[in-house]
């Protein structure tokens, strides 16, 4: 991972270029000046869904859950700490179905929670049902 890799900023959403030598140095946007990774999973919506999946360089593990649903709020702490281990390989982020119904339709989403692994824009695999941690880092680490 020498040449550099387009990260999305999770604050300001403007792609930077990183060395890939230099992922785990804590590296911040060169626009917001924030940290490009926070540990925590970012809530994406509609409207920048396309811009971390299509235009960063490392895979995308996406949540897809909604606020009433037990199992979904049983895995939440878990998919956190899920974070914390799998930046900056990878970024995690959350959708809300019930807010962004047009994501849940588009992916065919049937059940919840379901995470998502995305690579250059392409669903690389889908796992249906809550997850404890080392389940959720194992599955995405087994996946690429």
């Amino acid at each position: 991972m020498h040449e550099p890799l387009h990260i999305v900023c999770p604050h300001c959403r403007s792609v930077n270029r990183v060395p890939g030598t230099r992922l785990s140095e804590g590296p911040k946007c060169g626009q917001c000046h924030e940290r490009l990774f926070t540990g925590h999973p970012i809530a994406l919506t509609a409207e920048d869904f396309n811009l971390h999946a299509t235009r960063s360089d490392i895979p995308l593990a996406v949540d897809f859950w909604a606020p009433w649903c037990g199992p979904c709020r049983m895995m939440a702490p878990a998919y956190e700490q899920a974070a914390k281990i799998l930046e900056p390989q990878f970024r995690l982020a959350k959708v809300n179905t019930e807010e962004e119904e047009a994501l849940g339709a588009r992916f065919g989403i049937q059940s919840i929670p379901t995470v998502m692994l995305l690579r250059g824009g392409r669903e690389v695999a889908r796992q249906s049902g809550a997850l404890g941690l080392q389940d959720i880092v194992r599955w995405v680490r087994s996946q690429i």
